[in-house]
Order: C-alpha cells, then structure tokens, then sequence
C-alpha cells in the first residue's frame, strides 16, 4: 500500500430478530407496546458507539461510507450516504457515500475506506446496517433474492438462497462424502459462540449435534423443493436479523491526531476484491471467487493461509462456513469438514473461526455484516472479547465477506502491531 492504513476500533449493536429475548413479535408481552428500533435508531447506535469506543473526534471525519443491501424494499427507504450523515451532527455536509454488493456490502463500505486512506485521506468513518424483521420471512426472501440471477433462480423454491445452499450441499456432499454430522458441526460452534456473546442473535438459543445433525420436527427441512429441501435444515440456516456495525479507518497522520500509536490499532495489510458473473454458477462444491480475492488478499498482505490466528467467513449456511476453510486455504477441497469435526476452528483451537457466533449464531443484518466482522476480529487481536476471547493472543487475522451466491467476495488481512 502507498499508505499505512489501520483500523482503531470500533462498535456493533445488539444483532436481534426472532428468537432473541428483546425482540417484539407475537408472543412477546411487550408486543403492540412497543416497536423494534428502526434503520435511522439502529444506525445511530452504532455510530455513536463506534466514536465512544474509539475516542475519534466526530469532527475529524473526512469521509464515510456505508454497506446496505435493500433497505428501499425492507425499510422503504434508500438513499443510505446522506442517512449516515444524518447519525451524528459532526457528519453534516461531509462526503458520505453507500456501497452496495448484496451481503458484501459492509466489507464494500470497507474497502472504500482503505481506498480513501491511500489516497490521501486521515479518519474515515465506515458503517453498515440492515433491518429485515419487519416483512414476513417468505416476503423477505424475495427481497434477499435479489442477489441471486433473479430473473434464472427466484423460481427454485420460495426461499430461494436456502435453496442455493441446499444445492450446493448436495452436491459437495456426495463428491466428497461429507456427513450431515460434520455440516451440523458448524451449528453446534456458532450457537455455543453466540451463547458467550451478549449481543449475538442467538446469545440465548442452545443447539446440540443430535438436533443439529438430522432433520426433525425440533429442526425441520422448510424448502418446497423437493431435491434440495433434505439438505437445508433450520439450523443450517443464518438469522435474519436487525443490526447495525460501525468502525474508524485512518492513516498514520490519523492517528497521531488522535494522540494514539500504531500499537494501539490493528494494521490493515491488505485486501482482495473479486466479482463473479451473475449468469453463470461454477463448480457447487467450491468458492472460486472468495479463493480468488483470498489470495489477492494474502498477495497485498505478503502472508499464507498459515499465518493466520483467528478467521471471521461468511457462514449464510453451514455448508458454506467448510467451502469458506477451503476457499481460504485453510483445508484441502472437501476436507473442512475435518478442521470442525477435530476442533480446529473452536475458540480454543489452533485456528478459531466465527468467535462470536457468526452469521448463524451472531446474526446477519445483511450491510452490517462485512463490517462486524472487522470489528470482532480488532477485539480479538485486542484481547477485548470477553468470554469468547481466544486463549492465545492472536497476530494475524483475515476476514471473507460474501456477497450472493459466491459472486462478490470481499477478503482482508489484519494484523496487531506489538
């Protein structure tokens, strides 16, 4: 990079939905009292938060960006740039911008940022939110189904993307073997993850392998189509949740205007970028695009899949989280399920993926999720995470951040500086 670009810190708000004690549905006794915060409360959160955390002077940011999906159909409202400015009075008439890539969008938000750093800028502000609990989960997945090929795959099943994934998992599994026990794996880590996270979705749901491992009526198969519906289970599944993520970006100049060191942020090494048509699927069983920006990522960085501590991937499905260890480098193809099945990726094992829950555990509000990401993986390298912090201090990190279907994968490298 031209420039050193770090990350300072950063803030997420409760990620809710149903399932999660302080939601507002039916069965709630607080339901038609009151309502679930909105897109412009649940921003603010963040935002204020993320300034709180970091001790960064509002009036010091230059710029903003922030990842949402479809918050014109879920919130009826677009124009999301000029709703960042709006969360704070410092941020008035600065230059805000949205970035959109589906569920890439807060990792989009990100890159921007570190583009923005090289190229002269010193504190930027970057965001992501998404509220989705306010529509009924079959009108919701058509609105998350725009990020697939809508036109060619909306007619696979109603909820389209679990239908994706249940494809790929098909077909992953009998290339490879692979058994719903180790799949379910993945389940059994993020919730008991998301059971040491007191923000996560899921903080308050348990899940075991019995259940986590095989269809039942506890854990029901949900898809109308009847090839794939035997491979998506509930717990396969991540949440559909409201959130909101916030985090301050800066150069070397930003930081000592903020009277700090690089000792006290995370060095952001370098990131990978890809882009895969819309119109074509590849091969099921692997992630070409997120390898491809993976290893542009580990280039930029001038590190290997083995250098890296602590992992936070894109687990919109469990399949998804084992084709993430390969794409990453971290498993030979067909092989994640080993790294789950020995305990690998546990908080306590030697490479800890998903601390906090992921996206099935912590939840997906799906333009905040790139930029959570970011900010777990600062409190681990930081040693700031609690209950799920990983017993070893962690150097080296990387985050992947997918968007659809495979099709935009953001993945960036992170390392403490001693």
């Amino acid at each position: 990079m031209s420039r050193r670009v770090f990350l300072v810190g950063g803030a997420n708000t409760p990620f809710i939905g149903k399932g999660h004690p302080d939601f507002i549905w039916k069965n709630h006794p607080d339901f038609g009292k009151r309502d679930n915060p909105g897109l412009e409360e649940t921003l603010q959160s963040a935002v204020e938060a993320a300034f709180a955390v970091t001790g960064v002077d509002p009036e010091r940011i230059d710029k903003g960006y922030i990842g949402n999906f479809v918050g014109e159909l879920f919130s009826k409202q677009g124009h999301l740039g000029a709703a960042l400015a709006g969360s704070h009075p410092a941020l008035a008439g600065k230059p805000m911008t949205r970035t959109e890539g589906a569920c890439a969008s807060g990792g989009l938000a990100l890159l921007c940022a570190i583009d923005a750093v090289r190229a002269g800028f010193d504190t930027i502000l970057v965001a992501g939110v998404e509220i989705q609990t306010n529509e009924s989960a079959r009108v919701g997945a058509d609105y998350l189904a725009r990020a697939s090929h809508y036109k060619r795959q909306r007619g696979i099943d109603d909820f389209t993307f679990p239908a994706l994934f249940g494809r790929r998992t098909k077909v992953y599994r009998e290339r490879y073997g692979v058994s719903e026990e180790d799949i379910g794996r993945v389940a059994v880590k993020a919730y008991g993850n998301a059971n040491k996270n007191p923000l996560a979705h899921m903080k308050a749901r348990k899940m075991d392998l019995d259940t986590a491992a095989a269809a039942s009526e506890k854990n029901p198969c949900f898809l109308q189509n009847a090839e794939f519906a035997p491979y998506i289970k509930m717990s396969d599944c991540s949440q559909v949740s409201d959130g909101a993520s916030a985090a301050i970006v800066v150069s070397e100049a930003g930081l000592r205007a903020m009277g700090k060191t690089p000792a006290d942020a995370v060095e952001i090494l370098g990131y990978g970028h890809a882009t895969a048509s819309l119109y074509e699927d590849g091969d099921l069983t692997q992630l070409h695009t997120t390898a491809l920006a993976a290893n542009r990522a580990y280039a930029a960085a001038g590190i290997t899949a083995g250098d890296v501590n602590v992992a936070e991937v894109h687990d919109c499905f469990t399949v998804t989280e084992l084709l993430m260890y390969e794409a990453l480098g971290f498993a030979k193809p067909g092989e994640g399920g080993l790294l789950a099945r020995e305990g690998v990726t546990d908080i306590g094992g030697r490479l800890p993926v998903n601390t906090g829950g992921g996206l099935i555990g912590f939840g997906h509000p799906v333009g905040a999720t790139g930029v959570k990401q970011v900010v777990e993986l600062f409190r681990q390298l930081k040693g700031q995470s609690g209950a799920y912090q990983v017993p070893n201090a962690p150097r080296t990190a990387v985050a992947a951040n997918m968007g659809g279907d495979d099709r935009t994968s953001v993945v960036t490298v992170l390392r403490n500086i001693e």
